[in-house]
C-alpha cells in the first residue's frame, strides 16, 4: 500500500486512526502513524486481479479461507498501537474476524509495492508480519519487475519475475501465472 510519510515521532493508538479527516487513511505500526497516498490504477488492477484469483481457487476447493482486499483493518497485535491495511489478506481462521476487521495474523498477505511505500514493505511490515505470525508474504513490486515470496514459517524466499508462474505456499495446486497478468 502507498505511504506517504512517517508523521511525527509520538505513540498513536487506533484511536488516532478512527479520528482520521474522512478520505484520509494510515497504517499503525508499534504507535507510528504512517499516512497512505492513494494508489495508482495499476496497483488496483493488481489487487482486483489477485482477489478474483485467489477466490475462485478457494471457492473452487470450497475452502474455509477469506480473501479480503484493502481498505481493510487487521489488528496484527493485542494491543491498541498497530493497524494494517494490507493490500490482500488471507484469512483460514474465521474465528478472527469480526466486523472491524481480523484481529490477529493473516494466513497469507500480499503487498503491491508503490514508489513511496518501498522501506515499509520490504523491511517495516516483513518483521511486522513475521513476529506477528503471518504465514506467507508476497512483495510484488512492478517498478523492479520482482515478485518476493516469504515462507515466513520456514524462513525461505524465492523472487520471481513477471513472466513466472508463482505457486502459492499455504495452497498445494494454487498457482499465479505472472505472464498473464494485464495490468497496462
Amino acid at each position: 500500500m502507498a505511504l506517504a510519510q512517517k508523521i511525527i515521532d509520538y505513540e498513536y493508538t487506533i484511536d488516532d486512526i478512527y479520528a482520521l479527516p474522512e478520505g484520509k487513511r494510515a497504517e499503525l505500526i508499534d504507535g507510528q502513524m504512517y499516512m497512505m497516498a492513494t494508489p495508482s490504477t495499476k496497483h488496483q488492477r493488481l489487487v482486483k486481479e489477485f482477489t478474483y484469483q485467489i477466490e475462485n481457487y478457494i471457492r473452487g476447493k470450497n475452502g474455509d479461507c477469506e480473501v479480503l482486499p484493502a481498505p481493510f483493518a487487521v489488528f496484527l497485535n493485542a494491543d491498541n498501537k498497530t493497524y494494517v491495511e494490507p493490500d490482500i489478506s488471507v484469512i483460514c481462521d474465521k474465528d478472527k474476524l469480526n466486523d472491524k476487521g481480523c484481529n490477529g495474523a493473516p494466513d497469507w498477505i500480499i503487498e503491491i509495492v508503490s514508489p513511496t511505500s518501498s522501506r515499509m514493505d520490504y523491511v517495516i511490515k516483513l518483521f511486522k508480519y513475521r513476529s506477528a505470525g503471518v504465514k506467507e508474504y508476497w512483495i510484488v513490486d512492478l517498478d523492479k519487475n520482482r515478485i518476493s515470496v516469504w515462507n515466513l514459517e520456514n524462513e525461505d524466499m524465492f523472487e520471481y519475475t513477471f513472466s513466472d508462474i508463482v505457486k502459492a505456499g499455504i495452497y498445494e495446486d494454487l498457482e499465479i501465472d505472472f505472464s498473464k497478468i494485464e495490468i497496462h
